[in-house]
């Protein structure tokens, strides 16, 4: 077990043995106050550090500074958190929690936290090791249960760390020691259109003895959905995709900070999430029957369409379908799903949030030489998308 334990040790969370040195680096943090004071929590950065100092174990640091930031977050920036599914994890059952991925922390975090309001041993989290760009973030992270995913451009090193990342969570979910959390994607979906990737379900195989059934089975697969009733970042990434139709889009320096700092603070009013059924035996079966790259496409069709039949769509989401109903002519679909309070109340937001965008693009010089009201009317209908294409995908998953 040791032996095997090792293996791991760059990519796995801290162990207990390894908290007291995180918290005394993290106590120290030159930035520790400015933290404090962005999270607004009362007595700043003397708050932190005296939480700080009653944390020996991962469960102490989860306990004592995760769940009261989150707690914090929440009061401030949401109307509150349902969720559903929690009989999944009754009896200590473990998970590979397979989510859709809308927030780069928060919906991990949020996860987290209702585990552990709930008494429920919390998960272990994926996360990419471009989001850890200093010894704090790590700190942070692995205190936190973070598996640190290596990204990597070349070849043999993505093999390589996707063989061990495979080899980790087949690990943890076989041995029932922890559940864990990973994005159905790389990256956040931008679109509103959740789509989970062939190669993760491809890497999760790596570590298999070959047989497809087995190997997919045994990680006890629970597609998961987070839905907010204002999607954070939706004005970032409305930003992104409208740069991307014209030129590949490379992000800035410091821009997955600028993201994380955005949806934390802006207002996510209501959040669901739901713990949907495991994928069943026969399920994965049925998939077994295709050629070798086509079972994990229908593997991924079949996750796909549990999370977006369960994916809690808002009053938001149907406003902006009959909007973009409306702008094609056609007669609105959704009427009875929302009231005129709503409607109004997204429409400002709309109109709000893309008049943001296309400020930064003018003053950063993206747009050159352009028809205003052409641009105005793009952004707004990226931006309406980013709200609809849920209701697509869960009208398709009801076929």
């Amino acid at each position: 077990m040791a032996a095997l334990d090792s293996i791991f040790d760059g990519i796995r969370p801290y162990y207990d043995s390894e908290i007291p040195a995180s918290i005394s680096r993290m106590r120290s943090f030159e930035y520790l106050n400015d933290i404090a004071d962005f999270l607004q929590i009362e007595g700043g950065g003397d708050t932190m550090r005296s939480a700080l100092d009653q944390c020996s174990t991962v469960d102490d640091f989860q306990d004592k500074i995760m769940a009261m930031v989150m707690e914090h977050v929440l009061s401030r920036t949401s109307a509150g958190v349902e969720y559903k599914g929690l009989e999944f994890f009754e009896g200590g059952q473990k998970h590979l929690i397979l989510a859709n991925h809308r927030d780069i922390v928060l919906d991990s975090a949020i996860i987290q936290l209702i585990f552990h309001r709930k008494g429920i041993t919390t998960t272990e989290i994926a996360v990419g090791d471009n989001l850890i760009t200093s010894q704090f973030i790590e700190d942070v992270a692995r205190s936190n249960k973070m598996i640190k995913v290596t990204r990597s451009t070349f070849p043999r090193e993505v093999y390589n760390s996707s063989l061990l990342l495979s080899k980790y969570i087949r690990h943890q979910i076989s041995s029932h020691s922890s559940s864990i959390w990973i994005a159905q994607r790389n990256g956040r979906t931008k679109d509103g259109f959740d789509l989970t990737e062939q190669g993760l379900l491809k890497m999760l195989q790596m570590s298999g003895q070959g047989d497809f059934v087995e190997d997919m089975d045994s990680l006890k697969i629970l597609p998961t959905t987070i839905s907010y009733e204002f999607e954070p970042c939706d004005g970032l990434k409305t930003k992104e995709i409208f740069i991307s139709r014209r030129h590949p889009y490379i992000k800035a320096e410091g821009e997955d900070l600028n993201s994380i700092l955005t949806g934390m603070k802006s207002w996510k009013g209501r959040i669901m999430i739901c713990f949907t059924e495991p994928i069943m035996r026969s399920e994965i079966e049925s998939c077994a029957s295709f050629a070798k790259n086509e079972r994990f496409v229908e593997l991924g069709k079949i996750i796909d369409r549990q999370i977006h039949s369960k994916y809690h769509l808002w009053p938001n989401n149907y406003a902006a379908m009959d909007i973009l109903r409306e702008r094609d002519g056609l007669e609105p679909a959704f009427k009875g799903k929302y009231g005129k309070a709503a409607l109004d109340t997204f429409k400002i937001h709309v109109q709000e949030q893309t008049d943001a965008v296309f400020a930064e693009l003018v003053s950063e010089g993206n747009l050159g030489q352009t028809d205003e009201k052409e641009w105005r009317k793009e952004l707004e209908n990226i931006f309406l998308h980013i709200y609809a294409n849920p209701v697509k995908a869960f009208l398709e998953a009801k076929i």
